[in-house]
């Protein structure tokens, strides 16, 4: 049993749509659970609707037209001006036309997962309606009601025992009889609710299905030829790895490499399940084998920079010293404002902090530390992390880059630069 994810890249438009279908007919006599993001740029699109929708913008109908265009021209690509699949897009719509009659009363992430989940909802029903198209077999099949999570909105945390009973209990029927289409990122509460798992989320999705399916292998196909030392659009000389250790692979995914979602490797490690790393441009390419060993050594250091960074210091009110227990009264702030700190370094009076800016979360993050402490802050920074790093390596990517807070380990080399 197989399970294949898509990303949005590799259903972009009418081409992209073909090409998956492509790959999954040269597996059609497998059992295979396909696993599809929204296509192109469409979480993007929607993550600005919910915010214009949310702030009762100008331009929220003006938004919310180029996304339904953009999907309409995708299906009268594919199929014409005739098909049924246009009725279930116009039904898919609806969600959002009912939410966008009225204002906005509920909190900004709970509307986030209402309108932005329909990206998955959407692309899942044109892929589904074009394998048959092309007389491959495939059902359709709402993953709100086989994944189940808390009301963590945009953040969903999956009761696995409750998730994993439903899988099993009615997948393998279907898997039997037909390939199985479904949605990543998305989740469903017990008030029937949806949620979504964390921006990118569908790598994670898909590897929940493996996991609770004892899968032979999750394929997660991308538009790179596998896992690369470093982003292609940053780097010019960047090399693939060929295999990977489920351990330094949830590494990098932790310090930010975008390629996996950082809760992917886990339930595939826990299972013993390989996760392969392939091309959709070329669908015969080996790829990257995540497992259970990986090199020994590497020639070049892994590079991961994750823009967008903010650097915080706290210090007390008093100028009193920073203790275990006020680090613990900062940590828990953070946890309740749902931010994930990527670097912290302490001294006798401060402790800094950097993290991933999302601005709702960090204004409420302000407000709750300057409740009782000083606070400080550096906005539009970059975080570069390296690993497996040379001295002369690291000297070379810090040049002529402002270097705010330093951090070093025998493996892994941290610098938040301003640029």
């Amino acid at each position: 049993m197989l399970v294949f994810k898509f990303g949005g890249a590799s259903v972009k438009d009418a081409a992209g749509v073909a090409n998956l279908a492509a790959i999954v007919k040269r597996y059609q006599d497998e059992q295979l659970l396909i696993v599809v993001s929204a296509m192109g740029k469409t979480t993007n699109a929607l993550e600005e609707l919910a915010k214009a929708y949310f702030d009762q913008a100008d331009n929220v109908h003006e938004l919310y037209d180029g996304i339904k265009n953009y999907h309409y021209q995708i299906v009268h690509e594919l199929f014409g001006d005739q098909h049924p699949v246009f009725d279930e897009i116009n039904n898919t719509f609806v969600e959002i036309d009912w939410m966008l009659e009225d204002e906005p009363v509920d909190t900004y992430d709970f509307i986030y997962d209402q309108l932005v989940s329909v990206g998955e909802l959407l692309s899942t029903r044109i892929v589904n309606a074009y394998l048959a198209h092309t007389g491959i077999t495939s059902r359709w099949l709402d993953v709100r009601g086989y994944i189940h999570t808390d009301n963590t909105y945009r953040e969903g945390v999956v009761d696995w025992d409750k998730t994993c009973i439903s899988i099993q209990s009615e997948l393998p029927a279907m898997l039997s009889k037909s390939i199985v289409v479904t949605q990543g990122f998305l989740g469903g509460t017990s008030e029937n609710f949806t949620t979504t798992l964390g921006r990118e989320g569908s790598d994670y999705t898909a590897s929940i299905f493996a996991a609770c399916l004892n899968a032979t292998s999750l394929t997660t196909w991308k538009d790179v030829p596998g896992i690369l030392n470093a982003d292609p659009k940053l780097f010019n000389d960047t090399v693939k790895f060929d295999r990977l250790s489920y351990t330094e692979a949830i590494e990098m995914t932790y310090y930010g490499a975008t390629v996996i979602h950082p809760k992917t490797i886990k339930p595939l490690q826990n299972a013993g399940i390989p996760l392969l790393v392939r091309s959709f441009n070329e669908p015969d390419a080996p790829g990257t084998v995540i497992s259970e060993s990986g090199p020994d050594a590497f020639e070049k250091p892994i590079i991961i920079i994750k823009p967008r960074q903010v650097l915080l210091s706290v210090s007390a009110k008093d100028h009193s010293f920073i203790t275990e227990h006020q680090l613990s009264a900062v940590y828990q702030l953070f946890a309740n404002n749902q931010i994930k700190v990527s670097v912290m370094q302490t001294s006798a009076l401060s402790l800094s902090v950097c993290f991933d800016l999302v601005p709702e979360r960090f204004e409420r993050l302000l407000t709750d530390l300057r409740a009782n402490f000083n606070v400080k802050y550096n906005d539009d920074l970059s975080l570069i992390t390296l690993r497996h790093y040379k001295a002369e390596e690291l000297q070379q990517l810090a040049q002529g880059k402002q270097i705010l807070l330093e951090q070093l380990s025998r493996n892994t080399a941290q610098l938040v630069v301003k640029a």
